[in-house]
């Protein structure tokens, strides 16, 4: 039966950019393997599940194949299966669509002083509570 370290495997299922990255995960107790807490030198087999703590985030996967190098990303979605319940993607989906909108300056106006940042940070600390008509 094949086996690798979790550590590499989540790097060649393109998880982590770097597997420098996903051993520190696995260091820091961020990678459970079977529901248990994984080192960076556990061995993952077909059929295991692996939940990775990322971002406040908690992504879950399946183990369908064993990988020895990094492949291309089109290979790597056919190695596992992402059981990710569907409220945490909703959730990772909401935030990642607030870094869609890139600020945008005037070209020429420069750095904003102090007193606009604080003016722009305070804009976006505003949070919008939509208007509940049944109150009244």
């Amino acid at each position: 039966m094949d086996k690798i370290r979790v550590d590499k495997w989540l790097w060649t299922i393109r998880i982590f950019k770097s597997r420098t990255l996903s051993g520190t995960f696995c260091k820091g107790g961020k990678v459970k393997l079977n529901g248990h807490i994984a080192k960076a030198s556990s061995l993952v087999t077909v059929g295991d599940t692996v939940d990775v703590k990322r971002g406040g985030f908690l992504f879950t996967f399946k183990a369908n194949q064993i990988l020895k190098s990094r492949v291309s990303a089109s290979l790597a979605v056919l190695a596992y299966t992402d059981l990710t319940p569907v409220e945490e993607l909703n959730k990772y989906k909401i935030w990642f669509l607030g870094k869609e909108n890139k600020e945008y300056r005037e070209r020429g106006t420069g750095r904003p002083t102090k007193k606009e940042r604080r003016e722009i940070e305070d804009y976006k600390d505003l949070e919008f509570v939509p208007y509940d008509w049944e109150e009244e």
